[in-house]
């Protein structure tokens, strides 16, 4: 009992012990902001990464894609009935896209998808901006350009359908903050298609004096990267700079069977925009756009199309995405795809294939969503290693710090552990109470460090922008380089506990050597020296 009542004791009358203490906490809060900040790098990389795609992909790796998607896709359907929940092809190509209305070209990789089936299998339709705010209304079909009403007061007035939606989205919001953005901003008055140009809360119409309706022909939509055609603030939100319905083209080069162009002239679609897309990630947010499926397969010469001696070629796409039902293990159900692949080729296609189309099916894989984003993720889990292990290392000079101190107590105490040992106390008791001590600085310690570690990374962005208000060239963190909207903010409980519990370790590690010393003082030279 003594080792507890003296290292309390000497915890809170010795001012030297506070040094100790401060050590173990930077050190933890140093190593707890590391850890966090890369685990949420990770954890962000895997959840979009998840978002973005299926969990198993039949991918073709060749932009010419694969035949009989269609007919595998109802072979898997009736052969694993209790793992597969839904299909969805998708079609890849590149391209340019053109805004007339602001002279904006630039490269862009499209993506052709069924819409509806599209956003059962992953989470692309959490990003949608308007198909949050007007639920339901965003369609890559025909469209025209939806046009609000502004009455001589400047209220303005969506078309019927939209004013409906919104109050769907009214009705099931929570967030009445959000609400109130929605509806306080003030106009802002442009003209890039029409005369007037209104932009209120989250929503930007074209806007004409009148009545709200629909003008313009009719033209199939278009899903844009929300970095394509808005501007980021530091804030990370948009100014969003054309109104929903704008005119866009498109222009794409179809390919045949065999990868090459088909020798007809680039296609040059005009379509509206519909919606933009906000995954996150900033390389895809700023290049990809999203078209109806069957237009795109039209376009690229990827449908059925007849040949010349009469017969049908097979429509084409570059991946298959699948998901599974719940409960059903993704690398279990990965394997049992692949054999079906292997079965439905052997079984179900027809042996007179030409050369090109029996090497689509070759190069066809069946991956988990982990497959497709191994290299990224593996590259984030590593750096996450590296620089823990270097921090880590940078760390140990609190074991150090913690060794000199207690040193430096062991010969301010002579007498004391004299006195000890000559009423009564061994060596191994005199040792306790200098680990004990130690472990009171590593507790104390561990306990600020873990206090102040957590309320750094949850603050973290608003440091950051504090620090750019200061200089804007403090900014550390940018979307462009980075890749994320935000620095990540998440501290794990499993991350916290163990960290502390090291550093307690590692406080008493550094006290073994002058408990050790303590233990080997002789009682009589001790005294005596006093």
């Amino acid at each position: 009992m003594y080792k507890w009542f003296l290292a309390w004791r000497y915890l809170h009358t010795k001012m030297i012990a506070f040094f100790g203490i401060a050590s173990v906490m930077l050190c933890v809060a140093m190593v707890l902001v590391v850890l966090s900040v890369m685990g949420g790098f990770l954890d962000t990389v895997r959840n979009r990464s998840r978002g973005l795609h299926s969990e198993i992909v039949m991918n073709s790796h060749s932009m010419q894609g694969f035949p009989y998607y269609d007919e595998f896709s109802q072979y898997l359907a009736k052969k694993l009935p209790d793992v597969i929940r839904a299909t969805t092809p998708v079609l890849s190509t590149y391209g340019l896209y053109r805004d007339p209305a602001y002279q904006q070209t630039g490269p862009t990789q499209v993506l052709g998808i069924q819409l509806d089936d599209y956003v059962k299998v992953n989470s692309f339709g959490d990003g949608l901006h308007y198909q949050k705010y007007f639920p339901g209304t965003t369609h890559l079909g025909p469209q025209q350009m939806p046009v609000a009403g502004m009455a001589m007061d400047h209220t303005l007035t969506l078309p019927p359908d939209l004013e409906e939606a919104n109050m769907r989205w009214r009705k099931s919001e929570t967030d009445q903050s959000l609400i109130d953005r929605f509806e306080s901003a003030p106009f802002e008055i442009t003209s890039p298609e029409f005369p007037v140009f209104a932009v209120k809360g989250e929503r930007q119409f074209a806007t004409r004096v009148g009545l709200p309706g629909y003008v313009g022909p009719e033209r199939n939509g278009i899903i844009m990267g929300c970095d394509i055609i808005n501007i980021r603030r530091p804030d990370g939100n948009f100014d969003r700079t054309i109104a929903r319905g704008a005119n866009i083209v498109l222009t794409l080069m179809p390919l045949g069977p065999t990868g090459n162009p088909t020798g007809e002239p680039a296609a040059k679609l005009h379509l509206r925009y519909a919606d933009d897309s906000r995954t996150g990630i900033y390389d895809i947010d700023r290049m990809m756009v999203y078209v109806d499926f069957d237009l795109l397969q039209s376009v690229l010469g990827m449908d059925s199309r007849q040949l010349v001696d009469g017969n049908f070629t097979k429509p084409r796409a570059n991946q298959l995405l699948i998901d599974l039902d719940d409960g059903v293990d993704m690398d279990v159900a990965k394997d049992q795809i692949a054999l079906a692949w292997i079965d439905f080729q052997e079984n179900e296609i027809p042996l007179d294939l030409d050369s090109s189309e029996q090497m689509s099916l070759y190069k066809v894989q069946v991956l988990t969503w982990e497959d497709m984003q191994r290299d990224f993720i593996q590259a984030v889990e590593k750096e996450k290693v590296l620089v823990t292990i270097l921090f880590s290392l940078i760390s140990l000079v609190a074991v150090v710090l913690v060794g000199c101190i207690f040193y430096m107590i062991v010969e301010k105490k002579t007498k004391d552990i004299g006195i000890l040992k000559a009423v009564g106390a061994s060596g191994r008791g005199i040792a306790g109470l200098f680990i004990a001590y130690a472990a009171a600085v590593g507790v104390f310690g561990s306990i600020l460090g873990l206090a102040v570690g957590c309320a750094f990374v949850w603050n973290i962005n608003d440091i950051q922008d504090w620090l750019a208000w200061l200089n804007p060239n403090l900014r550390v963190w940018s979307p462009d380089i980075y890749s994320f909207d935000k620095i990540p903010e998440t501290v794990k409980q499993a991350d916290a506990a163990w960290v502390g519990v090291i550093a307690i370790i590692s406080s008493m590690i550094g006290s073994l050597i002058p408990a050790y010393a303590a233990a080997k003082v002789w009682p009589v030279k001790a005294l005596r020296y006093e």
